[in-house]
């Protein structure tokens, strides 16, 4: 199906929010990851979010370009073309931006989607994040207005992020401490600075312990009921019913959380969950197993000319994109997803 329309993006959410569960947002860096996205959110029969990072779209422009806005342009063309293909809706999103990267990653791509837009073309990007978990609150929050109402005309959503996510990510590291965890305070801030929908729509990545990176399951401190607590704030000052989910909220950092812990934050109101360490190693782990299973083919060894067939990148890079795919319709089920596509 071709890439999601804005409005089509916005049924997406709002399915999400009304049956209980999220779309994995799947961080790709190549074709490759990006076709096993593709592959994965169609077995597991869900609609999905595709998204690339300020490294990830360096990377994309060529690693001796390192142009984000090049990247991410000729990431969003080829997957408008190969989506094409599949039965599934996909959303194209742009994963964490500090401020010091805003201008040359996505205040271009905004001015890039207004252009086409007033064109009567859809935009190029259905979502963008701002991270401005590294600045004071007061800041972040201007900064996200002004984003949000560019992105309202571009038919663009945006994404905050409200606290801070301990780990690292592409070079930006945070101290995993008591900053991890979002006050009922900072969300009523967000309201008053955003509002509920009339000045645009957004998506809300409020932290409750979460960590970028690799941990085991049981050393990430998670505490759902502050998604809880937040939305329940947020209800009372919009007069809607106390177990109302007033904000749709975001995921981030889950990489060793439990399933218990996916759930309730799903139960909550996430309807987005960022997937990239685990997808990482998904894609990696059956390359590692091709090379050294085969070492005397993909290598001339002894003056050999080894095996042409399993040294094609062709040969390495399938098993890579299966292993991807099966860990996304793994991510899928977990957020219960799986057989939800507004396409099937």
């Amino acid at each position: 199906m071709p890439i999601a329309t804005p409005e089509v993006y916005a049924q997406m959410l709002d399915a999400a929010k009304e049956k209980s569960f999220a779309y994995p947002a799947i961080n790709v860096s190549s074709s490759q990851t990006l076709n096993a996205a593709l592959k994965g959110f169609a077995d597991a029969g869900s609609d999905g979010i595709i998204q690339v990072s300020t490294g990830g779209a360096e990377y994309l422009s060529g690693p001796s370009i390192k142009n984000m806005v090049s990247g991410s342009v000729a990431f969003a063309a080829y997957a408008a073309e190969v989506a094409k293909s599949y039965p599934v809706n996909i959303a194209l999103h742009t994963d964490h931006c500090p401020k010091d990267k805003l201008d040359g990653f996505v205040r271009p791509l905004i001015a890039i989607s207004a252009e086409r837009v007033a064109r009567g073309e859809n935009p190029l990007f259905q979502s963008h994040m701002w991270d401005g978990s590294a600045v004071p609150l007061e800041e972040n929050l201007e900064i996200a207005q002004e984003l949000l109402e560019k992105c309202a005309a571009a038919k663009i959503i945006l994404e905050v992020e409200i606290g801070v996510v301990g780990g690292e990510e592409d070079g930006v590291v945070a101290e995993i401490n008591e900053q991890l965890y979002t006050t009922p305070e900072d969300a009523l801030a967000t309201l008053r600075a955003l509002g509920s929908g009339e000045k645009g729509r957004y998506m809300t990545a409020l932290t409750f312990g979460n960590v970028h990176g690799v941990y085991k399951p049981g050393n990430v401190q998670l505490r759902p009921e502050i998604l809880r607590e937040a939305q329940a704030a947020v209800a009372a000052e919009l007069g809607l019913a106390a177990d109302a989910k007033p904000f749709d909220l975001v995921f981030h950092g889950g990489s060793g959380s439990t399933a218990e812990e996916i759930g309730a934050a799903v139960d909550f109101g996430v309807i987005k969950m960022n997937v990239d360490t685990d997808t990482q190693y998904a894609f990696t782990r059956p390359v590692v197993d091709h090379m050294l299973s085969n070492y005397a083919g993909v290598l001339k060894v002894d003056g050999e000319v080894g095996n042409k067939k399993l040294y094609d990148p062709r040969a390495w890079g399938k098993a890579a994109e299966a292993g991807m795919a099966a860990r996304i319709v793994e991510a899928c089920e977990n957020l219960r997803s799986a057989g939800t596509s507004l396409g099937a």
